[in-house]
């Protein structure tokens, strides 16, 4: 059984990884990243999505020597040219303040008419071996943001994005229909031939 890293230590992201890896029928020993607490994070120092998972999972594969999957991920409006993006997380100045980007967010969207605020959420995964072998695949997830937060499940912006073809926010989605159509969702399906490799 060949070990795969996953560089998070979101137990969130390593379950629906593993859910995605057992769907296809993937015999992989799966462990985030606290399994190694002795290799510091990454600095995400990209300027796009797929250049900070490739960052991310070289840098786990070279200190662990097993392949490594990572993914950087964030929300594109169309009307600000695409911005948040990969400063998603740290919109408002603080990284990992989702109620502060979030409200950051509406508050510059707030004379937006419906029809303009079109957007989407990225994700590019990573897989990378220790010989520098990289794989790199991104998923987006298309909708129109609201003018007010709905829902609780999920993060980040979830409570504002409204899925294309949905009458609700990605918080208002359980996590099996969330998943099922979200960029993170679509991104790491589109790994599995590139994993499916490393099972020979």
């Amino acid at each position: 059984m060949t070990r795969l890293i996953l560089a998070t230590r979101n137990a969130g992201k390593i379950t629906e990884l593993k859910a995605i890896l057992a769907e296809a029928g993937l015999p992989h020993d799966l462990v985030g990243a606290e399994a190694y607490p002795d290799v510091p994070d990454v600095k995400e120092t990209g300027v796009t999505f797929a250049e900070n998972a490739l960052l991310k999972a070289h840098a786990l594969a070279q200190a662990t020597g097993h392949p490594a999957i990572a993914d950087d991920s964030g929300l594109c409006v169309d009307v600000l040219g695409g911005a948040p993006g990969i400063f998603s997380a740290r919109w408002s100045g603080t990284h990992g303040d989702d109620r502060a980007n979030l409200d950051l967010l509406l508050a510059q969207l707030a004379d937006i008419a419906p029809e303009y605020r079109s957007a989407h959420f990225a994700c590019a995964a990573a897989l990378a071996l220790p010989d520098g072998t990289e794989t790199v695949v991104e998923g987006r997830m298309p909708g129109i943001l609201r003018h007010e937060p709905s829902g609780t499940n999920g993060f980040g912006y979830d409570p504002i994005l409204q899925p294309n073809g949905e009458t609700r926010t990605c918080a208002e989605l359980s996590p099996a229909e969330k998943n099922a159509i979200s960029h993170r969702g679509k991104a790491f399906r589109a790994l599995v031939p590139a994993i499916s490799e490393l099972a020979g």
